[in-house]
């Protein structure tokens, strides 16, 4: 069993920057692929973002590739997002995700962190 905890999120104005963290219980951490998912009112959920187990391949969507940065600690069992430039549009919940395989399309993530809220105002 896997369990994510993610912090971080809050209110900011566009064009400013957040760092979110995701901390994992377990010891499979090191061996997983960890992801970032969003979900913004009435909209369905937005997968945004992956980091394979070492850390060395990355993904992003294109909605937020060259603003966004995801990486990892291993020793720390932790998961970063640093989000640069943000927009209005960025606005929702930020869900921290890990599963088994490193998948750039339709990844299905085994556990689910309970979010944290960024609101960016304009």
């Amino acid at each position: 069993q896997v369990q994510l905890v993610e912090s971080g999120g809050g209110l900011v104005q566009a064009g400013g920057s957040l760092r979110l963290s995701c901390v994992a219980s377990g010891r499979t951490f090191s061996t997983s692929a960890m992801g970032w998912f969003r979900q913004a009112p009435g909209k369905d959920r937005e997968f945004v973002s992956i980091i394979s187990a070492t850390g060395r391949i990355t993904y992003y969507a294109d909605s937020v590739k060259g603003r966004f940065t995801i990486s990892r600690n291993n020793a720390k069992n932790t998961v970063y997002f640093q989000m640069n430039n943000l927009k209005p549009e960025d606005t929702a919940v930020y869900y921290c995700a890990a599963g088994s395989a490193y998948r750039t399309q339709a990844w299905e993530a085994d556990y689910w962190g309970q979010g944290t809220l960024v609101t960016v105002s304009s």
